[in-house]
């Protein structure tokens, strides 16, 4: 079987969805790496949280942050809330499973901290209030979205990002989402670090 015609589909439409995106999320990706900066040069952190695929971009974000994007620099505090699976299972199992998220916020997030909350799907109760419980901590809030998801853009603050990608495949969502956090990280280690090359 000839595979190359779906391949090159799928090459075509990455290839179109970025194209017709820049200019739409150019300025959020901007707006959205200022706040972590300035949360980051203030000594907070960013915590991230995103369910299935989401919850591996949000590990992808936060081990660029702790260890390295592309050059050597000083750790940054960051964290995923999906990553603790035993956390993460015993909420479930309580029965708190819409809570997974919001729990975790309201024990570990702090005033100016950010939440970066990741979601290429429908949406989902838990990411709703994982949203909440940043705003009442006092959180500022990024959310990355899509076309099928309105809850999320729905409570946002006037202050809050929402990064919206304009794509009905969930894997475009996801390839865009996944080129917008390698932006946050590259600007985030411009604001705070330059051209910063350890000796």
């Amino acid at each position: 079987m000839d595979y190359y015609p779906i391949i090159a589909e799928n090459f075509q439409n990455t290839i179109e969805t970025i194209a017709m995106s820049v200019d739409d999320l150019a300025g959020v990706i901007g707006r959205g790496s200022q706040l972590m900066a300035s949360a980051l040069l203030a000594d907070r952190k960013i915590i991230a949280c995103g369910n299935g695929v989401d919850a591996a971009l949000a590990q992808l974000f936060t081990c660029n942050l702790l260890h390295r994007f592309e050059q050597d620099r000083p750790a940054l505090p960051a964290l995923s809330l999906s990553a603790d699976y035993a956390s993460v299972t015993a909420i479930a199992q309580g029965g708190a499973l819409k809570e997974v998220f919001s729990r975790q916020l309201r024990a570990l997030g702090q005033a100016d901290d950010v939440l970066l909350c990741i979601n290429s799907g429908e949406g989902g109760s838990s990411l709703l209030r994982a949203v909440q419980a940043a705003q009442q901590q006092g959180m500022g809030v990024i959310v990355m979205t899509n076309t099928r998801d309105n809850t999320l853009a729905a409570i946002l603050r006037q202050e809050d990002v929402e990064l919206r990608v304009n794509a009905t495949r969930q894997a475009r969502v996801v390839e865009l989402h996944t080129m917008a956090i390698h932006c946050f990280c590259e600007l985030i280690d411009h604001s705070l670090f330059g051209n910063y090359h350890q000796e």
